[in-house]
Order: structure tokens, then sequence, then C-alpha cells
């Protein structure tokens, strides 16, 4: 099996309220088959409960929330595989 191959087994959930971004991601990623996508946190947790991902992409800052917000929510309930993406770029933030 190829990275690929394990890639298409991978359901991923998109958070991000930046619109262009979470369509580009989300175009790249559908090529493969997978994806589902928020743009804030409450739907985030919604999508999360639904659509039971098994990785997450998520945007640091959220109209309603922050990503720490809700990565200390789900952790609760998974220990899934997350990855930060933010546009915070000073050396406190990284």
């Amino acid at each position: 099996m190829n990275n690929m191959d394990y890639l298409k087994t991978k359901n991923i959930l998109l958070v991000d309220d930046e619109e262009a971004l979470l369509d580009l991601l989300e175009t790249i990623l559908q090529e493969e088959g997978y994806t589902n996508k928020a743009k804030t946190m409450s739907e985030a947790l919604n999508r999360f409960y639904d659509f039971k991902p098994d990785v997450i992409i998520l945007d640091i800052m959220l109209p309603d929330g922050d990503g720490f917000q809700f990565l200390s929510t789900i952790r609760k309930l998974s220990d899934i595989p997350v990855l930060f993406l933010s546009a915070k770029d000073a050396m406190d933030d990284q």
C-alpha cells in the first residue's frame, strides 16, 4: 500500500473561516475523495459529531472561538490527529 492508498481511507475535516483557503484545500483533497469543511467552531463541532473524521486540519482563529478551544473540547472524546493551520507568524505563536 503506497501513501496515497492510505490517504484514500481517511476522512478529513477542514476548519477555517477563510473561504478561499477552505475552498482550495477542499478542492485538492476532494480529488482523493475525502473532505468535509466548517467555517466556525460550532459548525466544526457539529461536523465532528456527525462526520467522525480521522484527521482535522484546524485554523487557530475562528469567528466564534479558537482552535485551541475546539481541540480541548474534542480531546475529551477523541485522540485523532489535528494539524493546526494558521497565519499567525509571531515567534510566541509558533
